[in-house]
């Protein structure tokens, strides 16, 4: 009983932790968003300028600049519901930053019966993992394969990653941890998670490529 307290501390000590991270995250990539609507009048006003003078090549320069630092708070995800835009579009701009490349098709209801805590405990958890794994690959093999969808009354959420094994060991039942401590309890998290909502979780390590499916109840 002692012990088992003990580990329920951990993983609420650890589930915090990982949601302060994920606000970090999402904070900063608003604070970004934020900054450059702000400078938006001055964008303008430096254009006109150019424009008076005739400068068409300072403009192009100046756009192409825009254009990139656009990209890089751009929202890119938009799946319906708050909560998993902020995660998604955070996680997604970070893989990128790392050389990863994200295929995602996410569409949710703005309405669901998980709470956004637990959404971004498992979101959270599969993107990190996913990076995790991909940035030991050369980057052209770095890619995550994100699919967020409705099935019936049922959230489906799929993550796909390359490894560099091609099969991955399983140890008492599980995959075995490459992180220690704190990727054990975010497996067990998203498995506690998933088992109160009286949903299916299945991983599998194939072809060098780590899938984790899950599907929850929302009726």
């Amino acid at each position: 009983m002692l012990f088992s307290r003990l580990i329920d501390r951990r993983i609420a000590a650890y589930q915090r932790e990982l949601i302060e991270t994920h606000y970090r995250e999402v904070d900063n990539m608003y604070r970004q968003i934020r900054g450059w609507r702000h400078d938006y009048r001055n964008h303008i006003q430096t254009m006109k300028a150019y424009a008076a003078s005739g400068d068409m090549d300072a403009i192009k320069a100046y756009l192409d600049a825009l254009d990139t630092d656009l990209n890089s708070v751009d929202t890119v995800i938009k799946t319906g519901n708050a909560m998993a835009d902020a995660i998604l579009n955070s996680k997604i701009s970070i893989a990128k930053a790392k050389g990863i490349t994200v295929c995602a098709d996410a569409h949710i209801p703005v309405a669901l019966k998980i709470s956004e805590i637990d959404l971004c405990v498992i979101i959270g958890n599969l993107f990190d993992n996913a990076i995790e794994a991909s940035v030991k690959l050369p980057e052209e093999q770095r890619i995550i394969r994100v699919y967020m969808d409705m099935k019936g009354t049922q959230l489906y959420i799929s993550f796909t990653n390359f490894t560099a094994e091609k099969k991955l060991e399983k140890e008492n039942g599980r995959f075995k941890s490459t992180k220690g401590d704190g990727h054990g309890f975010g497996l067990v998290r998203i498995d506690r998670i998933v088992e109160k909502m009286n949903g299916y979780i299945s991983r599998n390590s194939e072809d060098g490529a780590f899938t984790t499916e899950i599907l929850l109840p929302q009726g």
